[in-house]
């Protein structure tokens, strides 16, 4: 089964550069997509359905925000749009597909341009933490992707040590992931497979940052212990270009 993970920055802005035609040959059986930026009514479902997926989406209610969504060729069994927390629901910020055998969770972790958002990110990966561990008691078998806005250790950013004290690499943010892993016993599936440096899955758009790969890892694909046998591969797919992050596949045998 090949699963991906991609925030796209805006569905509508993708499908005007061809995602399409990109999805049509990375050919992912599963892909979770993060920061949708429509309205269910805003997005070409009924171009997704002929390419043989069935897709969920969970908007934000601020239009032109957030949102994440489920792609998938194999007919879930259930879908669960939020988490049952309000402020996070309002954002579009989870939604989870059942599968036999194991459930896939898109997620779009808050970023923090001020001090009031970076509360409120860490209290979402404190409640997601929970989340994650109380779920696992009812569906041992996750597979976690998304924007997590946070990279986990120094390998994952091009300036660990100028860049320090930014979110999105701030102790407090990489000891959660940490406990994350840790605590709801996750694998990070890329470096499951690859401790290389420089691997990256977004940039900023200015100063050319994308051709000279200052990039941030912020996109992953967790998985519970339990699959780490069914672990085939796991890429980072730096060649699609429809947004400022890129997509990251994992391969496994579900």
């Amino acid at each position: 089964m090949r699963l991906i993970t991609y925030n796209v920055n805006g569905i509508r802005a993708a499908f005007t550069k061809d995602f399409l035609g990109w999805l049509q040959t990375a050919d992912p059986d599963i892909i979770c997509i993060q920061e949708s930026k429509a309205g269910n009514d805003q997005i070409d479902i009924e171009s997704l359905e002929k390419l043989g997926y069935h897709s969920y989406w969970h908007s934000a209610v601020r239009k032109g925000y957030s949102g994440v969504g489920i792609a998938s060729k194999i007919k879930p069994n259930h879908v669960e749009y939020g988490c049952g927390i309000e402020s996070y629901d309002n954002e579009g910020r989870i939604i989870r597909a059942d599968f036999d055998g194991f459930s896939a969770i898109s997620v779009y972790v808050p970023s923090a341009s001020n001090i009031e958002r970076l509360d409120f990110k860490m209290q979402f990966c404190h409640d997601f933490l929970e989340y994650i561990k109380n779920l696992k008691k009812e569906i041992p078998n996750l597979i976690i992707s998304g924007d997590f806005n946070i990279c986990h250790e120094a390998i994952d950013i091009h300036n660990p040590i100028g860049l320090k004290n930014v979110s999105g690499f701030l102790p407090m943010e990489r000891e959660w992931m940490t406990d994350f892993m840790n605590e709801c016993e996750l694998i990070d599936s890329f470096r499951f497979f690859n401790n290389e440096p420089d691997h990256y899955t977004w940039w900023s758009y200015r100063q050319n940052s994308r051709a000279r790969n200052k990039g941030w890892r912020l996109d992953y694909n967790f998985t519970s212990y339990s699959l780490k046998d069914k672990l085939s591969r796991a890429v980072i797919l730096k060649e699609a270009v429809h947004s400022d992050h890129c997509p990251a596949l994992l391969e496994l045998d579900v």
